[in-house]
């Protein structure tokens, strides 16, 4: 993600709209290269950025000065859009994409998490102008850690390499005529990273079936969404999440996080919200926004692909009984 936005020409002091609901690295990214986050809620159907509210940012908060589109409230230019595809679900990317050549913006993907997606038939990761993947340890694919900048620009791809090897410019004598970094992945990663790539049709067709599976078995269970999917959208299932809600269910999702737990059953809640995070003068005042509601119902299960299906169906019955029992223990 820093590589991408430093070769995606991201300048200290810019602005990049970025999902409010994700994990904080897409932020962090932002920061490292100088620019300044502008958070943008979920919406509340399939839970990720919202178009319709990055469109009104950027038409109702900003105008054109000096060849660019600037913050009217902070001049500062703002120079990329970049949403994040969670829990293996695109975002709705058309809305963003005419946006951003109106504007004149780059659209920077962040498919960390929807490896396989596809939205109106593409694949994530080849919408916007550059994209990055993590093979992290809890991704569909792994090497461990890492993970990948893809792009059609050719200038932008040689960009990248040049960074992610200490930007090197005369390997013999050591020339460096700028900043680089070791971003690279070591070539026992790679090869790792290949094999598993072998394996990512198996991994897709299990995550499906562990979605399937819970959809049908809580489905019927009162005070539980089951994780949405639009009808444009080919999701990977990555993290399977559903929203509990207290007064229908018994129970909120931490407290259900707690009752499973004692049970010998992990699941986690999604992210603090970015617009709530210490780390980027974030606080807990001010209106609530979809993604804080979805902060606090959402509920992460068991899924990954090595998941047996009695190991799935502990869960759900699990999920069951606790339901019916009010939130009793």
């Amino acid at each position: 993600l820093h590589v991408a936005l430093l070769a995606a020409g991201v300048r200290p002091n810019d602005e990049v709209l970025v999902s409010t609901l994700t994990f904080i690295a897409p932020a962090n990214a932002v920061r490292y290269v100088g620019a300044w986050p502008v958070f943008i809620d979920a919406e509340p159907q399939y839970w990720q950025m919202d178009a319709e509210k990055a469109l009104h940012f950027l038409e109702k908060h900003c105008h054109w000065q000096d060849g660019g589109l600037h913050n009217r409230a902070t001049g500062r230019r703002v120079r990329a859009i970049l949403p994040v595809h969670i829990l293996g679900h695109p975002c709705d990317m058309n809305p963003l994409l005419d946006a951003a050549r109106k504007y004149d913006l780059v659209v920077i993907e962040d498919a960390t998490e929807s490896l396989g997606a596809t939205y109106r038939g593409r694949t994530v990761g080849h919408l916007g102008d550059i994209a990055c993947f993590s093979f992290n340890g809890n991704k569909l694919i792994t090497t461990g850690g890492g993970g990948m900048v893809v792009t059609d620009r050719d200038d932008w791809a040689e960009r990248v390499r040049y960074l992610t090897t200490q930007a090197k410019d005369d390997p013999v004598e050591y020339v460096h005529s700028e900043v680089g970094y070791n971003y690279r992945l070591t070539n026992l990663q790679a090869a790792i990273g290949c094999a598993q790539l072998e394996q990512m049709a198996a991994y897709m067709a299990a995550k499906r079936d562990i979605a399937r599976r819970y959809g049908e078995s809580l489905d019927p269970v009162p005070g539980i969404t089951l994780m949405p999917q639009a009808p444009w959208a080919g999701s990977a299932s990555w993290l399977y999440t559903v929203l509990v809600e207290q007064r229908r269910y018994g129970m909120d999702s931490r407290a259900l996080l707690r009752e499973l737990a004692t049970r010998g059953v992990q699941t986690r809640p999604l992210w603090q919200p970015l617009h709530r995070c210490p780390a980027h003068g974030g606080s807990d005042e001010g209106e609530r926004w979809v993604a804080d509601d979805l902060y606090k119902k959402a509920l992460s299960l068991p899924c990954s692909v090595g998941l047996e299906p009695e190991q799935q169906e502990r869960v759900s019955v699990l999920i069951q009984e606790l339901g019916r029992a009010g939130g009793e223990a």
